[in-house]
């Protein structure tokens, strides 16, 4: 099989929570390392999003993998809160 020319690094910090739930998710679908499993689960993110915007204001910190905020969502293709 052909190797992935991979040049862009991704650096992301995770709770000790959304660490375990990727763990969990790696290991359910016997894939080979972390980096798989969060190729994977934005494969899997992108096809399924829906078009929209983020709410004005927003950090990164609002978003959480869990489905955590503090309060800054994510507004759908009509404003509306997803």
């Amino acid at each position: 099989m052909a190797r992935a020319n991979r040049e862009q690094r991704l650096q992301i910090m995770l709770e000790a929570d959304e660490m375990r739930a990727l763990d969990d998710f790696r290991y359910k679908y016997r894939l080979p390392s972390r980096a798989a499993a969060v190729r994977e689960l934005l494969k899997r993110g992108l096809a399924i999003v829906p078009s929209g915007e983020v709410a004005e204001g927003s950090r990164s910190q609002d978003f959480g993998v869990l489905g955590i905020s503090n309060g800054s969502r994510f507004l759908g293709a009509d404003g509306a809160d997803e």
